[in-house]
């Protein structure tokens, strides 16, 4: 019986099945932080499951974060100029460039294989990891000009996590997990200046990260409707840049409801905490903030092994440290397949 509640998870696509994998989130690897760094952090439970003995799961999903709003604190505001950490002289320069557009886009994939009716591996591929970002340089100087040449694009920071369904009863599930984040994204790509770029554009971090998270869910009415509540901890190390990105907390809860044999739909509120980044030990000004989304969601069982799934991400809340651009929705596309 715990095999097939577990399967159902996974095939039945329970939206409320694991926090999104200690890191894919939403998930996402990045922080918000200056120049519009963004990954969607959300539940997707395509990502996060425990697969049967010998089970394994593909899962391909699609991200797409616009940021052009500007903020300070949890206020609006005209205009969002931030620092730049200067590399080559070891400086943070303040108040360098104004922000204007950075349009964010990760294709993902993630492939997990149950090792055994509790247990399931996972790693995160990050394939995709463009940023369009356009802002006015130089700010305050006679030689200020517009550019939309210092955006990036690469392949992410793989991510290797295990997931242990601690207790597992008809209408009870508790998961805990852990993992490492690899430094295998670029994080030294030049901007069109040809000084090393912004941290938070970069595909990478350049940072081993240690990952751990815990997850419970509780089927109101078994295999119809159920409740969730998920943590995560992302504990970050520096670069050999002396650059430091702020730890992650993400805590998300919320519901799923099975509207028929192929459609469920979800509504949960994602919250993620960061402090500011660190350079050389100085907190690196417009990086880090708190941000709750309510996100509805609807998967579509296309067949046994197949699954569809979309998700909106709309702002509840956003308080960024200093000034910065903010999303104003986060949109996830994806399809899991088992096998």
């Amino acid at each position: 019986m715990c095999k097939i509640f577990i399967k159902k998870i996974i095939l039945g696509g329970l939206s409320a099945a694991f926090l999104t994998s200690i890191g894919t989130i939403f998930a996402v690897p990045e922080v918000w932080s200056s120049c519009g760094s963004a990954n969607c952090f959300l539940v997707t439970g395509t990502q996060e499951g425990i697969g049967a003995p010998g089970q394994m799961t593909l899962d391909i999903s699609y991200r797409y974060i616009p940021m052009d709003d500007f903020q300070r604190g949890s206020g609006n505001t005209g205009e969002a100029v931030v620092p730049k950490v200067n590399f080559e002289t070891g400086q943070i320069e303040a108040d360098h460039h104004r922000e204007v557009r950075t349009i964010n886009e990760l294709m993902q994939v993630d492939i997990g294989y149950g090792v055994s009716d509790r247990f399931t591996l996972q790693v995160s591929i990050p394939l995709k990891n463009d940023r369009s970002h356009e802002h006015w340089d130089e700010v305050g100087t006679s030689e200020e000009f517009f550019t939309r040449q210092d955006g990036s694009s690469g392949m992410g920071d793989i991510r290797i996590t295990g997931r242990y369904a601690a207790v597992v009863r008809t209408r009870h599930l508790l998961v805990v997990g852990g993992g490492l984040k690899l430094a295998t994204g670029e994080y030294k790509l030049l901007d069109s200046e040809g000084d090393i770029n912004e941290p938070t554009i970069m595909p990478g971090t350049g940072s081993y990260d240690f990952l751990a998270s815990i997850f419970y869910d509780y089927q109101v009415i078994p295999h119809k409707f159920d409740v969730f509540l998920s943590g995560s901890y992302q504990l970050t190390s520096e670069n050999d840049l002396d650059y430091e990105f702020g730890n992650a907390t993400v805590i998300n809860g919320g519901l799923g409801y099975i509207l028929t044999e192929k459609i469920t739909v979800s509504g949960q509120l994602n919250l993620r905490i960061t402090p500011h980044d660190q350079f050389k030990g100085q907190d690196v000004g417009s990086t880090g903030g708190t941000w709750l989304y309510l996100t509805p969601g609807i998967r579509v069982q296309a067949s046994d092994h197949l699954g569809l799934y979309t998700f909106v991400q709309l702002p509840v809340y956003q308080y960024v440290n200093d000034v910065n651009l903010v999303p104003s929705y986060a949109l996830a596309l994806g399809a899991s397949y088992t096998f």
